[in-house]
């Protein structure tokens, strides 16, 4: 087996050192390699750098052949992976907003469409909201009945079946005055939401009437108007 030997470089030029070591090493050496150290000293071996150290295959005649890239220390392999999990996640959020933008320009052709989705969607959560509103009025009055009722019992305890029915109008008017808080996020979301899109569809079709080849055509110039005759 060939003995691994170094040659250091001060100002030796690489292929007159690359022609010693091989002089060094004899005819049987089948590859060299060229390397650096921490001191940035270059070495010619007959042995591949350590893992953590690239380097350069050559040839005899001390030319390049290929390249050793040196070994990820494991902040750089983690380094290397947060990267690439980035990446990937621009990537799908990219393919995401490409998926929206042709929905968008599929679903609607005027600004009006538009408003009309918003205006149907609006109207489903208002309804909603309405029907609430009004069982909560309904339950408002039936809590000041109930209170009415207990405002009686001044001098004996208030009877536990008309306590549990305050009680069931309590909860019942605090679950759906929560119930109209919410849809009332919920109308506000909508309307937020078709506005963004329509905005969005705007720049869409902007840039559309903006790329050549779109399959737009410029209105055509008025014809110019005849001399008249003299």
């Amino acid at each position: 087996m060939i003995r691994s030997r170094t040659i250091r470089l001060g100002r030796l030029a690489a292929a007159g050192a690359a022609a010693a070591f091989v002089l060094a090493t004899g005819a049987n050496a089948q590859k060299l390699y060229k390397w650096t150290d921490d001191k940035g000293v270059v070495h010619y071996t007959d042995k591949a750098p350590d893992p953590g150290r690239g380097g350069t295959v050559l040839d005899k005649q001390g030319r390049q052949v290929s390249r050793i890239d040196a070994a990820n220390t494991p902040d750089q392999a983690r380094a290397k992976e947060a990267a690439e999990e980035k990446q990937r996640e621009a990537s799908k959020d990219a393919e995401l907003e490409a998926r929206r933008n042709r929905a968008l320009l599929s679903s609607y052709t005027t600004e009006s469409e538009i408003d009309l989705a918003r205006a149907r969607a609006a109207g489903t959560v208002e309804t909603q909201i309405q029907a609430a509103q009004a069982y909560l009025s309904q339950l408002q009055k039936r809590k000041k009945d109930i209170d009415a009722r207990k405002a009686r019992y001044t001098d004996k305890p208030v009877p536990p079946q008309l306590e549990a029915e305050s009680a069931s109008v309590d909860a019942e008017f605090t679950k759906n005055r929560d119930l109209v808080a919410q849809k009332q996020r919920e109308l506000a979301a909508v309307n937020a939401r078709y506005e963004s899109d329509k905005e969005r569809w705007r720049e869409l079709k902007g840039q559309d009437a903006a790329t050549p080849g779109s399959g737009r055509t410029q209105a055509a110039s008025p014809a110019p108007s005849a001399t008249a005759k003299k």
